[in-house]
């Protein structure tokens, strides 16, 4: 097996690249010591906007906020003050955002992390002083809560990874002088080391879109890569432990369901049937630092959709994020820039156990499940009818000093006689405060489900950024053999099998002084790939410019792609075919008002027909695409966003096809609890002559009713129906589906869905 051959040597090249690297010092951060307080603070204790009792007075203060943005550097044209302390139990922080025009204040009552366009503070904690990954709790007026997981990086889950729930508590409120908001941190809910004295790192923000500015506490210059590097040191935490840290999170889920059974006796037929499951989840955190995740029928009902994408003439897959509680603790520890662990390829398991967790300057993490969904609705004589695959990941790294850290991650799927097995090793250097490299080089052996020839291929992958407050460009290099497979992984354009190339993007940010363009900047992206034959299969010159106002945002773009299918990309060729194509675009986004935002792009030029009707090879069509998002709050409770997207594709030789997707989506939050969303969608794809696909039509419609304690304990009670264009229809006494103008109901379902956090 060529893992052994591989790993020695090229773990010592990356560790020896890692040593003039990590000599580096980090700047030296400001810091602040937080009190321990003898009880948790509350509104009353600021009234007046000022700390009005000794218990206040006692909280260290944070002031003098900086701007990143409009105008890096700047005192923020706002006043913030931000008091944090803690006790054996709880981290609290107390805001108080002044505001010479309180009757500006964008703050909507509105359902957990649905916050965009409200004003907003932040508060960001790095439990582990490590500077690559952080917890961030952000608060609105009212008292909204938001939360994420922040890592730095250019992994998958680089930035912050919404996915990530905590159970928090928080208030705010607003008045004449501005708004005053309370978070309080249960420690219970965090992982640190296991030491006495925590030495920790903290940044305080806020944002006020009406000015579409950004503050922060301390600095946070875009003039400097990365961003935990740049926040304040917190000590003064001491002696403290979640202690006994239990999560026993049981769920119900039931629906009455009636949909088309495609596989009926004598053809495709309207049944019902009930549905129910119920499973458990559970949580254990020890050392302070270790988790262990454990399920037994996994709580995968999805009751909130995903957002709609435009799959058609999509030659790539289309990547949707991981939303199920079972993978979100300590996900970032799994990924690397190459995506070698996509969750959503783990269909349907039946059950698993996840272990994360961090010792020193290492971190592990190991999962192990199985999935049903090989062996499901499979015939009788079929062989993996009923088989499982059986899932192993394993991921090792270590911090060096700085940013640096080198890593290892393992992937195993096996399905009957078959595997597929991915060793990577990754690296990430900073060389200053502006220059950063990640190198990944991956080892993928595959065989066949029911054997055959083994499968040997590698990927290299090899990137260098700079990032700035003027020059900005990020230079890839991904060469990936024929034979490379990781089938729990995800892959795009850049990291296709027998795919060699690089891409680079750079623009240059310029800021006009006197003047209400905050920046404009121009820049370009080339691309160039071939395979591992020497043939070109693609390149890309796109050049763009951008103008950034206050309250709007102008880009203007332009595409040159030249593009090569080979007989293994599209059944029918005989040799490799090259393609010429263009279009230019044009987007427009608008946060001027509180009530209303909205974003418009439009694209026209040239594109690539891939789905050409049966017996013919793609060709060039002309092609329009419009996109339009609006959001509107026109009551305080209220919350509509509404989108629109269209795309045609038209040639001299007649329609190729056109395709509409219109989705409005209706929120009425009750209270911060309680709230009730409506959602209708429309989707519809026009056939022309051209093209194999075939005329669809689709209505759906969502109703859902949600109570939520937390983001673990919650009742949803959910209706949803679905018409599409199709008939059953009697033809020599067996069924079958045609395709109609009119629309019928195809589907409909109740459900019922539970669930709660049990912590002893």
């Amino acid at each position: 097996m060529r893992f052994i051959r591989f790993m020695p040597g090229l773990l010592l090249s990356v560790l020896a690249l890692a040593v003039p690297v990590a000599s580096l010092a980090a700047d030296a951060a400001p810091t602040i010591s937080i009190p321990q307080i003898s009880q948790a603070p509350e509104l009353s204790d600021f009234a007046g906007m000022t700390p009005a009792t000794a218990l206040a007075r006692q909280m260290s203060k944070m002031e003098n906020f900086v701007q990143r943005e409009p105008t890096d550097g700047a005192p923020a044209t706002q006043r913030t003050e931000v008091y944090i302390g803690y006790d054996e139990r709880s981290l609290y922080a107390v805001f108080l955002a002044f505001d010479s025009d309180p009757s500006q204040i964008r703050a909507n009552l509105a359902s957990r992390e649905n916050i965009s366009g409200d004003d907003t503070v932040e508060l960001t904690i790095d439990t582990f002083n490590d500077q690559r990954t952080a917890y961030t709790f952000r608060v609105t007026p009212l008292g909204v809560q938001w939360d994420a997981r922040w890592t730095e990086g250019f992994s998958n889950r680089a930035g912050f990874d919404t996915t990530w729930e905590a159970v928090w508590d928080s208030e705010g409120e607003v008045n004449d002088q501005g708004y005053i908001v309370r978070i309080v941190v249960p420690l219970r809910g965090l992982r640190f080391p296991d030491a006495q004295d925590q030495v920790w790192r903290v940044q305080a923000n806020r944002q006020i879109p009406r000015l579409s500015e950004e503050s922060y506490w301390p600095p946070y210059s875009n003039a400097v890569d990365g961003r935990l590097n740049q926040t304040a040191l917190l000590t003064g935490i001491r002696n403290v432990s979640p202690g006994s840290n239990t999560q026993i999170i049981p769920f119900v889920f039931a629906r009455d369901v009636e949909a088309i059974n495609p596989r009926a006796l004598g053809g495709p037929l309207m049944e019902s049937d009930k549905e129910y499951d119920v499973g458990v989840d559970a949580k254990f955190v020890f050392n302070d630092a270790w988790v262990l995740d454990l399920t037994l029928n996994p709580d995968f009902s999805q009751v909130e959709s995903d957002e709609p994408q435009v799959t058609v003439n999509e030659r790539f897959e289309v990547q949707y994020p991981e939303r199920r509680p079972f993978f979100v603790e300590n996900a970032d520890f799994f990924a690397t820039d190459s995506i070698l662990l996509f969750t959503r390829r783990i269909v349907d398991p039946e059950g698993g156990v996840r272990l994360t967790g961090r010792a020193g300057q290492w971190g592990f993490g190991t999962i192990l499940m199985n999935d049903e969904a090989p062996g499901l609705n499979r015939a009788d004589t079929d062989p993996l009818k009923g088989e499982k695959a059986n899932i192993g990941v394993f991921r090792a790294y270590r911090d060096l000093q700085g940013q640096d850290r080198v890593g290892m991650l393992f992937t195993d799927r096996e399905l009957a006689d078959g595997y597929n097995r991915v060793l990577s090793v990754d690296g990430k250097f900073r060389f200053n405060e502006n220059w950063v490299t990640n190198l990944e080089f991956i080892d993928s052996d595959t065989e066949a489900t029911f054997g055959g020839a083994e499968l040997n291929g590698m990927q290299r992958n090899v990137r260098i950024d700079r990032v700035g407050r003027g020059f900005n460009t990020h230079f890839h290099i991904v060469d990936t053999d024929a034979d490379f497979r990781a089938q729990l992984g995800f892959q795009n354009r850049f990291f296709k099998s027998d795919i060699s190339g690089i891409h680079w993007r750079s623009d240059y940010q310029i800021y006009p002084e006197n003047s209400n363009l905050n920046n404009w900047a121009p820049g370009m992206m080339f691309v160039y790939q071939d395979d591992k034959d020497g043939t070109k299969v693609y390149s890309e010159v796109s050049p763009s410019i951008n103008w950034a106002y206050a309250t709007s945002r102008i880009t203007l773009g332009a595409q040159d792609i030249t593009e090569v299918l080979r007989p293994i990309d599209f059944a029918g060729l005989v040799r490799p075919q090259g393609y010429s194509y263009d279009n230019v675009s044009a987007r427009y986004r608008n946060t001027a008002l509180s009530s209303l935002t909205f974003d418009l792009s439009f694209r026209t030029g040239t594109a690539l027909n891939l789905v050409p009707k049966r017996g013919t090879l793609p060709f060039v069509a002309d092609t329009q695409r419009l996109d339009v998002s609006l959001l509107w709050r026109p009551i305080e409770r209220l919350r509509v966003d509404n989108s629109f997207v269209t795309s045609e594709l038209d040639s001299n030789r007649g329609k190729v096809f056109s395709n509409e997707i219109f989705r409005s989506s209706w929120n009425y939050q009750f209270t911060r609890e309680m709230s009730l969303r409506f959602i209708t969608q429309y989707e519809k794809t026009d056939a022309g002559p051209n093209t194999r696909l075939i005329d669809d039509e689709n209505l759906n419609f969502d109703i859902l009713l949600r109570y939520v304690i937390n983001p673990w304990s919650a009742l949803y009670v959910g209706y949803n129906t679905n018409q599409s264009n199709f008939d059953i229809i009697e033809v020599e006494d067996e069924r079958e589906v045609v395709v109609t103008n009119d629309l019928k109901r195809d589907g409909d379902q109740i459900f019922v869905k539970f669930s709660y956090m049990f912590q002893p």
